[in-house]
């Protein structure tokens, strides 16, 4: 029994050898991969926190000059962490932040520069949206229409489309543009929440264009409607 036993496990080492023989290398090779591509994973994912860490940094020496209201310590600050983490969501806070103290201070050309660096260089699409609202609003202010009009265009996420036609509205209001202008309030208006603050103030643009955005219901009787207007 116990020979027959010997027999057995010799065979099985015998086609354990063989097996190894065979794919030992290939299951080598993909275990270096595997361990690799997880060592890489875990060094980039330290690199990123590492990263984080020293734009929160320089973030927080941002805020600190834009609080005191010191533009040439923002200068420093801003340029630094754009130069060294320019790809982080600090940075794209700091241009946001940067160009707000810049507009306050009344340095609209330096406000401007900053936010079309965060329009380039987000990578958020919600820092990106909110900076092209911005600058085409301070393109508005300098009635650069074109600019101001190519601010808005193009995709924007869900939540921003409605503002995005909205600032466009009042583009094309300034511009005696009224017809489109309508529209693109319409839209905003039927973009926004019914229960959001911003959304009476666009029915208050539409208003003074002579459009009621909300007219009364179709069911409704003549003598409700007379009664409604009054």
């Amino acid at each position: 029994m116990a020979k027959h036993l010997d027999l057995e496990e010799q065979e099985q080492l015998d086609e354990l050898r063989h097996f190894w023989k065979q794919y030992g290398d290939l299951i080598t090779w993909v275990l270096i991969a595997v361990f690799g591509a997880v060592a890489a994973w875990n060094g980039y994912q330290y690199w990123q926190t590492r990263q984080s860490a020293q734009a929160s940094v320089l973030y927080d020496e941002v805020d600190r000059a834009a609080q005191a209201g010191d533009t040439e310590r923002l200068d420093r600050s801003f340029a630094d962490i754009k130069d060294r983490f320019g790809r982080t969501a600090f940075a794209q806070q700091a241009g946001l932040l940067a160009a707000k103290t810049y507009f306050d201070k009344g340095n609209l050309d330096a406000s401007r520069a900053a936010l079309t660096w965060v329009v380039g260089h987000a990578n958020d699409e919600a820092y990106q949206a909110i900076a092209k609202l911005r600058l085409a609003a301070l393109l508005l202010q300098n009635k650069a229409y074109a600019e101001a009009t190519q601010a808005v265009s193009g995709s924007f996420p869900k939540e921003f489309a409605p503002l995005a036609a909205d600032r466009l509205g009042d583009i094309l209001a300034a511009q005696g543009k009224t017809a489109e202008a309508k529209a693109e309030y319409q839209k905003a208006y039927k973009g926004l929440d019914e229960k959001a603050e911003y959304r009476r103030l666009v029915e208050v643009k539409l208003n003074a264009l002579g459009v009621d955005p909300a007219p009364p219901a179709a069911n409704a009787s003549p003598d409700a409607v007379t009664e409604a207007k009054r």
